[in-house]
Parts: C-alpha cells; sequence; structure tokens
C-alpha cells in the first residue's frame, strides 16, 4: 500500500509519501532515530533487524528520505501495540506523525485495543487528540538492557 499526501507551509511545498513496505536500509533508520536523538539510532543491526520482524512499519518518505515511521507489534487478533511514532524533526509540524497514527488506527481498528506507551509524558496530549485515553490505573514499566551489543 502507498499513499501520497501532501504537506505544504509559507516556506516549501513536499510530496510525502506513506508506505507499509519495509523498503529501509540500516542507514536510513539510524540517521531518521539519531534526528530524534534515540539511543536506538545507537544499535542499527538491532534497529534494523526489529523492524524487520514487526508485525506493521507505516513509513514517511520525501523521494528517498525518510522523514517518519510507526512501528507496531500485535498478536494478530486482539492487541497492537504501537511502540515508536518518530518524525525527523526537519518533517514535524506538518501532520505526518498523526497521518501515521491514522493508518495504524485504520489497519487495527477490528481489534479490542490499540495501546501506546508515549516515553514522555508530554507526548499525551497527542496521542489523546488521535483518540487514546490514560488508563487510569495503568504504569510504564520497563527493563533496559542495552549492554554492550550493537
Amino acid at each position: 500500500m502507498i499513499v501520497k499526501g501532501v504537506a505544504c507551509d509559507t516556506v516549501q511545498v513536499m510530496e510525502i509519501t506513506y508506505t507499509d513496505e519495509k523498503k529501509f536500509t540500516k542507514e536510513q533508520t539510524q540517521r531518521l532515530f539519531r534526528s530524534v536523538g534515540w539511543v536506538s539510532g545507537e544499535y542499527p543491526e538491532r534497529l534494523y533487524k526489529a523492524l524487520m520482524g514487526s508485525s506493521t512499519v507505516f513509513s514517511a518518505w520525501d523521494g528517498d528520505r525518510l522523514a517518519g515511521l510507526v512501528r507496531v507489534l500485535d498478536d494478530t487478533e486482539m492487541v497492537a501495540y504501537m511502540h515508536y511514532v518518530l518524525v525527523d524533526p526537519e518533517y514535524q509540524g506538518h501532520g505526518i506523525a498523526g497521518h501515521l497514527v491514522g493508518m495504524v488506527k485504520d489497519q487495527y481498528r477490528d481489534y479490542l485495543y490499540i495501546e501506546v506507551m508515549p516515553e514522555e509524558s508530554k507526548n499525551a496530549s497527542f496521542y489523546q487528540k488521535h483518540g487514546f485515553q490514560i488508563m487510569e490505573d495503568g504504569v510504564a514499566m520497563q527493563i533496559c538492557n542495552p549492554g554492550e551489543k550493537r
């Protein structure tokens, strides 16, 4: 599936193409993750493997430049977990993240739950704007094992 959209402002017009094809390279994903300062970008081999093994990856492209992506893990029936939603800072503010989230909501509309755990509380309002609700008794938890494997 490939969808095209146009993002424009007073300075430039860009044609963003959205796809579910995993056509990105290790270098493209590393550049994108580093552009937002995420530590995952420091593990290009592992990051690429993780993305390729994901249930769904929707990506946004400006020509051959990876502008953003969303990664989803699912159990094939009931729960879809939206893990990464990121957009290169040069492309932020043009509705790309919202479009990617919309693609996830459409793809998983028949699932009982679509879940997300924003890494930073300041991002909760973005997800609320797209229909997500804060779980009253929910608490995010994790174990971080970065090790030395790169």
